[in-house]
């Protein structure tokens, strides 16, 4: 993430005014007067500052240290005590943002789970060591009464913690035109009306006026953040947690709730946004990998109907070679009439079919769109079975084509012949591990019984293989992606066959057994004659 595009003198002012306008909105029931209070936003303000502008952000951010405890605390500390505790800030959260700097640098903070944990680690141990000086200061300048050390430490450094945990997300996603412009995608929706909605119901039922520490159903304000969370990942999760926080601040403000278990508070503050950031990584993360997913089987996809491609245009594109040179061969013998004409018919043809394919293919790639058809069983194993004729012959492989029954399916032909190409393919790479004379390969169909589509509606195919078959473990594994027992193999081929077949209200299955054996099933074509439904080979 770069830095905003503005310059600095008009982001720094910026800061400094925005800088104050955080600390007078978060000053409640503080200790003693001095900047020691539930929630400290501010010191995110300053390290999202800091980690786009680095050192150059020490001036303005003393600068407004210095102007807050004037401006909202009228500066109990005396002017040369403030002037100092000021610098000690400045340095004390400039090392917090300056290991976050080296650490993150430009990138995402909160893309990762463990970048996250990082992300806790070094705030919370930062905010404490920084808390332990500055308290110490004071102490030594007599503004903490004896004895309450340990109990101020406790009390800033878990407000400074949980402040930047609340707000750092929400302002650093805020910082730059890139993160704004998600965060209005994410969360400029119908849906975050919802959960903000929730969100105050929420409130205003386990807080009431929150005159009191009686708040016994605080686990109700998960809801919102888990619904956040699930729902728009970590941007949502950030909207909501800073909402949440921001409402109970003020509301704490509005009442003078002098009452309130401050620590409890913190605590529950802590626990949502740290619940809620966890869940949100989660959901982004799946949606990555998912994203990934999809881009992986399109380049599956692409390969195997590279393949598909090349074997229908191979006809026609021969068809054609053929037609020109008859073409070429009629016209130098000076024939102009019906059989040149009907010659460079014949051409067009082949084209349009070609161009079909190539249409067809596009298509699917682009819509997953299926032209449905009747397919003649017997043709499509004959069909795919002859584009395995030289590696079947070069690796001494067998494949059987039992008879095949005269039904036709109803499918892509196409599509069905890259899963049925896709098994055979397997079943090739499989038998190579047997010893020569036992590699073989059997093909066979029949009509079965469905309860999806009727009696005898449906036609099974079936491609076995002398392998060493496919074991339990595998096999409630091997349609998930990135599953493979071959080991140059993508895991991907399996799952576009069964997405394929699926797509097509088939289905495709692996049984465990000694041998490999892999079955596919689709519903056959109709067609009405006389009254009687029929099926019938295309």
């Amino acid at each position: 993430m770069t830095a905003s595009p503005l310059p600095r003198y008009l982001v720094f002012p910026a800061f400094v005014a925005l800088y104050l306008l955080f600390d007078w909105a978060t000053y409640i029931d503080p200790l003693y007067g001095l900047n020691i209070t539930p929630w400290n936003p501010d010191p995110a303000l300053g390290l999202v500052c800091w980690l786009l502008y680095g050192w150059r952000a020490a001036l303005p951010w003393w600068i407004a240290l210095v102007l807050a405890e004037m401006v909202v605390r009228g500066m109990p500390a005396g002017l040369p005590l403030t002037l100092l505790l000021s610098l000690w800030l400045t340095v004390g959260y400039g090392l917090i943002g300056e290991v976050l700097r080296r650490t993150f640098g430009s990138s995402g903070v909160f893309d990762s789970r463990n970048r996250l944990f990082l992300w806790v680690l070094i705030l919370t141990v930062g905010a404490l060591l920084n808390d332990v000086v500055y308290m110490s200061l004071l102490s030594l300048a007599g503004l903490i009464p004896p004895g309450e050390w340990a109990a101020v430490v406790l009390r800033f450094g878990i407000g400074d913690m949980v402040g930047m945990l609340v707000s750092m997300p929400l302002v650093w996603m805020l910082s730059s035109a890139q993160g704004r412009q998600r965060l209005r995608a994410t969360v400029w929706r119908y849906e975050t009306l919802g959960y903000l909605t929730l969100a105050i119901l929420v409130l205003i039922k386990v807080f009431g006026t929150i005159a009191t520490s009686e708040f016994k159903h605080f686990y109700f304000l998960f809801l919102p953040v888990i619904w956040a969370a699930s729902r728009q990942g970590v941007y949502g999760t950030a909207l909501m947690v800073f909402v949440l926080q921001a409402a109970i601040g003020a509301l704490v403000k509005w009442n003078n709730a002098i009452n309130i278990e401050v620590p409890e508070l913190q605590m529950l503050d802590a626990m949502l946004a740290l619940v809620g950031f966890s869940i949100g990584i989660v959901v982004d993360e799946l949606r990555r990998v998912s994203n990934e997913l999809k881009q992986s089987l399109r380049l599956a996809a692409a390969g195997e109907m590279a393949a598909a491609l090349a074997h229908e245009l191979n006809q026609p594109l021969t068809a054609l070679a053929a037609y020109g040179k008859a073409c070429e061969f009629l016209v130098e013998r000076g024939e102009g009439g019906d059989m040149l004409k009907t010659t460079i018919q014949r051409m067009i043809a082949e084209s349009g079919r070609a161009a079909d394919v190539v249409r067809r293919l596009r298509d699917f790639f682009r819509t997953g769109a299926m032209k449905l058809e009747p397919v003649d069983a017997g043709q499509l194993v004959s069909s795919v079975s002859q584009q395995f004729y030289v590696p079947l012959r070069e690796h001494g492989v067998t494949l059987q084509v039992d008879d095949m029954p005269q039904l036709a399916m109803l499918a892509d032909r196409l599509q069905i012949e890259l899963v049925l190409r896709n098994l055979l393919a397997n079943a090739l790479d499989a038998v190579q591990e047997q010893p020569e004379g036992a590699r073989r390969i059997t093909v066979s169909a029949q009509q079965l019984d469905s309860k999806r589509w009727g009696k005898g509606s449906c036609l099974q195919l079936t491609v076995e293989d002398s392998g060493k078959g496919v074991s339990e473990e595998l096999a409630a594994r091997l349609f998930e992606p990135f599953v493979s027992s071959k080991a140059s193999g993508m895991g991907l081929g399996l799952v576009l066959s069964r997405a394929i077949m699926e797509a097509h209200g088939g289905s495709l299955w692996a049984e465990v057994g000694d041998h490999g054996i892999f079955k596919m099933a689709l519903p056959l074509a109709r067609r009405v004659v006389e009254g009687q439904e029929n099926y019938v080979a295309a």
